[in-house]
């Protein structure tokens, strides 16, 4: 039986510790193609690139898998994979990642790597986006690597369906402290900015941004309330972003 192939992309640079973690547990699975950005991308969300060419390299970065770096976002890498690398041929499963960092809540909306999984869902192939809550360039993915696997396992088994995206956060806990897998529902939170104003070496004003993280999410069943308890969250995600209850509201009200 023909061995089933699997895209991995991410958002923060093909040469990132976070994908070669991935693509270890993943080529025990599957067949493995690698496309991913030539630099870090984080933050970049569904953008793509419209106003220069992208260029493609394949490179010799993961012992006996096939990897290509690009030019382009983690969007524009999963765009370039399915019409130029595998040509007429599709993945069984798209992952992105393992992410450096937290893409809880509000932050799939600013996520790259979850960004690169959703335009393979769009276009009818299977994805998920893996975050690890450690920002850290050396961060340990090795508590993660059992629970990524068997989340790897049951995509390419059909459990969640086809096309369908899973957004998947790591606590950042040491071996054998995670508790388990929960499925939850995205949680309420935003960022609160603060931008920093300074002066440049040619005397030119700029503003570089910071901020803190505000969680707001008051009810259970959250992503941010299964990290908090020692949980890898997984939550169901989609691209439609219609409010549905207000539409019915607006569609029902009297003329």
């Amino acid at each position: 039986m023909k061995r089933k192939l699997i895209l991995i992309t991410n958002d923060d640079g093909i040469a990132a510790p976070g994908i070669s973690n991935l693509v270890e547990v993943a080529r025990e699975l599957a067949d493995v193609i690698v496309v991913a950005p030539d630099s870090p991308q984080s933050g970049k969300g569904h953008a793509v690139t419209l106003s220069t060419p992208l260029r493609l390299h394949k490179v010799s970065v993961f012992k006996d898998v096939e990897a290509y770096e690009c030019t382009g976002t983690p969007v524009d890498c999963v765009k370039i994979a399915m019409d130029i690398v595998l040509k007429n041929r599709r993945p069984d499963l798209c992952i992105s990642g393992i992410n450096h960092g937290s893409n809880a809540s509000i932050n799939i909306l600013y996520s790259g790597t979850v960004s690169a999984a959703m335009e393979a869902s769009v276009e009818g192939t299977t994805a998920i986006g893996f975050s690890l809550l450690d920002y850290s360039f050396d961060a340990n993915f090795e508590p993660a690597k059992p629970f990524v696997k068997k989340i790897i396992e049951d995509a390419l088994n059909g459990k969640f369906g086809k096309g369908k995206l899973l957004n998947v956060n790591i606590p950042n806990l040491p071996e054998g402290a995670i508790k388990g897998i929960k499925y939850c529902r995205q949680g309420d939170a935003r960022w609160e900015e603060e931008f920093v104003e300074s002066i440049d070496p040619r005397g030119q004003k700029y503003y570089w941004m910071t901020g803190k993280f505000v969680a707001r999410d008051t009810e259970s069943g959250s992503d941010l309330e299964a990290l908090e308890a020692g949980y890898i969250s997984v939550v169901p995600s989609m691209h439609d972003l219609t409010d549905y209850s207000l539409l019915e509201a607006l569609n029902n009200r009297k003329k």
